[in-house]
């Protein structure tokens, strides 16, 4: 299935004082120059919309600006659905084809794993098309490091990887006040302009020959450090964890009420009074990771790793899940504490808890017992979270990706059971 191409504007950049020693065209000897973009859906498809339409100005003052460009946006699953990486570039090689674009890039939202390091983006001049992996990009500036990449790619297959058509290209874009700072004169060499984020986990450009395949060049985080950061922050913020909240704003109604019924009796004060800091955070953690786990094995949210045809991933996805649902109990937590913080503040008067601990008591007594409540109201949520409405929770907790996977393990778990029976 895909979506129907539409045109982001016809709006680029006509030529200038400064004109390019003659490149490749692209294929285009008149009229604007169409970069086409296949996003995933959700979070890709959103980025490459935003984008869009700052995309032809820039495109003509960074990689050639004798001719006007035009960018149009299709939107296809099979770039979010296969983990077979050749299937992605040939079908966006057919969109190339069939609408007779100049250029096509993916965004797909697969995580892309060879000779054991993650690649960010690749690209190939001979076939016009390059590829881009959003999960590289880690958690922030999604937005910025996809405009900039693909700035660079269309660079690479617009004018090759030599050195003279580096410097000829760095010379433009140096006299550029329409490109951002960070990426004038920048040629290809660097898929990102430069921020801290690049300088701390640099990214390594690999050029190679026709004779090791269509790619002609690939950008990859240079260590598994930097490959897995950037992966797993990357992931969750696919995820977003945040969605977690408002699905289960009955669970917190519930645990809320429960704790808050908790603390009309002394038994609370008494132990918030003899607990120390250790016990406080021991009592913390296990509630949440018991949210977690519960919510986990409740709604058959783990991936069986033995039985998929690529362990790795399977794994990368469940540890994706794990820091997705932590992200969003967190966010839960903090706000039951706020809650049950303002709780006691209100109902409980100074004199009783003071009459009851036999001693005077402070603020500091009463972040205690509130934070002692939201230990005990997160793990009666969690007995809550298990009851919540599955398709809810897989929704809140998936983005498109890691639902079409679970979907796709549910069905061929579902196809060995009735083989069996």
């Amino acid at each position: 299935m895909a979506y129907t191409e539409h045109d982001v504007g016809s709006h680029g950049h006509s030529g200038g004082d400064d004109s390019w020693s003659a490149p490749d065209d692209g294929g285009a000897d008149t009229g604007p120059i169409v970069l086409g973009l296949v996003p995933a859906p959700e979070l890709p498809a959103e980025l490459a919309d935003k984008i869009a339409g700052q995309l032809p100005e820039l495109l003509a003052n960074y990689v050639d600006n004798r001719y006007e460009w035009s960018v149009r946006v299709v939107v296809d699953p099979v770039t979010g659905g296969a983990e077979d990486f050749a299937s992605i570039l040939d079908k966006t090689r057919e969109y190339k084809s069939s609408y007779r674009w100049d250029y096509a890039v993916c965004i797909t939202d697969l995580p892309i794993r060879k000779s054991e390091r993650y690649v960010v983006a690749e690209a190939s001049k001979a076939y016009g098309v390059g590829l881009i992996s959003l999960p590289t990009f880690g958690a922030t500036s999604k937005r910025r490091r996809l405009r900039e990449a693909i700035l660079q790619l269309v660079n690479e297959m617009r004018h090759g990887s030599s050195e003279a058509a580096r410097t000829r290209q760095e010379r433009q874009t140096e006299k550029s006040d329409k490109v951002d700072v960070s990426l004038r004169g920048k040629g290809a060499w660097k898929l990102f302009g430069r921020h801290v984020y690049e300088v701390l986990f640099p990214i390594r450009r690999i050029s190679y020959t026709d004779s090791q395949g269509p790619i002609d060049v690939r950008f990859i985080a240079d260590s598994r450090i930097n490959g897995n950061l950037r992966i797993l922050t990357g992931m969750v913020r696919a995820n977003r964890p945040w969605k977690i909240f408002p699905a289960f704003k009955s669970i917190i109604a519930v645990a809320f009420a429960t704790g808050a019924y908790g603390l009309m009796f002394p038994t609370l004060w008494q132990l918030s009074d003899h607990y120390g800091g250790w016990r406080l955070i021991a009592l913390m953690s296990v509630a949440l990771v018991a949210m977690v786990a519960w919510i986990i094995v409740a709604h058959g949210l783990w991936e069986r790793v033995g039985k998929a045809s690529s362990p790795y991933i399977a794994g990368l996805y469940n540890v994706v899940t794990i820091l997705t649902l932590m992200a969003g109990v967190i966010f839960y937590y903090a706000i039951l504490l706020m809650l049950f913080s303002l709780a006691v503040l209100v109902f409980i008067p100074a004199d009783m808890l003071e009459s009851e601990l036999g001693s005077r008591v402070g603020i500091d007594n009463y972040f205690v017992l509130a934070w002692l409540a939201t230990s005990i109201a997160t793990i009666v949520g969690a007995i809550g979270a298990g009851l919540e409405d599955e398709e809810t929770v897989r929704n809140a907790t998936y983005g498109y990706r890691q639902k079409q996977r679970n979907e796709e393990a549910r069905r061929t778990a579902q196809e060995e059971m009735r083989q069996d029976g």
